[in-house]
């Protein structure tokens, strides 16, 4: 696989080719979450050219200052979720977000790609990382055309997401019942298992649709608002993410993955009637821990958008 950013000349912004080869398999593999190791590339992506105006450079720089500021206050780590006011005002702030705050745009060439895929295979999602700490990231998601994120969870976290290019699908999902103690035990009524068969814990879906940039932001909280998603890019995306707190392995708050499985395949081993009238068999589904799938391929590049300030 080959990553590289290069300038663009006169566009006030660097042009993010991605010439994505099938990509090697990995060294080394966890259970559920890759480490994603950063690519060689040229020239950082999203670094402003030089003769980009001065004022747009500046109103850039703002943007996304402001949005780590305001970041450092909302986010005060693990254990803690922002109050609705945060909320709003994270929300907001993302909402007004434009492309070119983070040295994009929709003249790229990744954006203007028909096809990621170089001979068949599976497309590859690259991401840079703004900003990390131990209470929040801010990162960017780049899905070329087909690429598929699959349905994976956000323990302990609220996460905000905007679209800043392009059209994805997205279908979430939250536990039915959050307040269950062990949804594997035998008594549990939104779980299903035996000796010979997966532990399924049901869940309900929160949303299942079409976005297209430009649209407002997205939030997912610990136990609300579809916890765990897929995103499957329609056409080349940028997603800008702030994820408060970041994934931790050493914290316990490690990537999990999960297979979606039609309800009426299990629905007489648990759940029941009260389930049905009260959701629908339509909104729910089994889902099964799985492992990190093998076909996921990712690899990240270098931030050099404008930069943040931490003083």
């Amino acid at each position: 696989m080959e990553v590289a950013a290069a300038a663009a000349a006169g566009a006030g912004v660097v042009e993010l080719q991605l010439d994505l080869l099938e990509a090697a398999a990995p060294t080394e593999r966890e259970a559920k979450r890759r480490r994603v190791h950063p690519v060689p590339a040229g020239p950082p992506a999203g670094a402003a050219a030089a003769a980009a105006a001065p004022g747009r450079r500046s109103r850039r720089r703002r943007a996304v200052q402001r949005l780590f500021q305001a970041c450092r206050h909302v986010f005060r780590g693990p254990g803690t979720v922002p109050s609705p006011g945060e909320v709003q005002l994270l929300r907001h702030m993302l909402d007004r977000m434009r492309p070119e705050d983070v040295g994009l745009s929709p003249d790229l060439s990744f954006f203007r790609a028909r096809d990621a895929t170089r001979g068949g295979g599976t497309p590859t999602i690259t991401h840079t990382t703004i900003y990390k700490c131990p209470n929040f990231s801010m990162v960017i998601l780049f899905l070329p055309r087909n690429a598929v994120i699959p349905l994976h969870n956000h323990p302990g976290m609220t996460v905000f997401s905007k679209l800043l290019l392009g059209s994805m699908h997205v279908k979430s999902y939250d536990w039915l019942n959050t307040a269950d103690p062990d949804p594997s035990s035998a008594t549990s009524t939104t779980s299903s298992s035996s000796s010979d068969g997966p532990c399924l814990r049901l869940a309900k879906l929160v949303v299942d649709d079409v976005f297209t940039a430009p649209c407002d932001t997205s939030v997912l909280y610990p136990t609300a608002g579809g916890n765990m998603h897929r995103f499957t890019a329609m056409a080349p995306c940028a997603i800008l993410d702030v994820l408060g707190p970041p994934y931790s392995i050493e914290e316990d708050r490690d990537c999990t993955y999960y297979a979606e499985l039609p309800y009426a395949n299990h629905s007489l081993v648990a759940a029941g009637d009260d389930v049905e009238r009260g959701q629908g068999q339509g909104h729910l589904a089994w889902l099964e821990e799985i492992d990190m799938p093998r076909e996921l391929k990712m690899c990240s590049v270098h931030y050099g958008g404008p930069p943040i300030s931490d003083e």
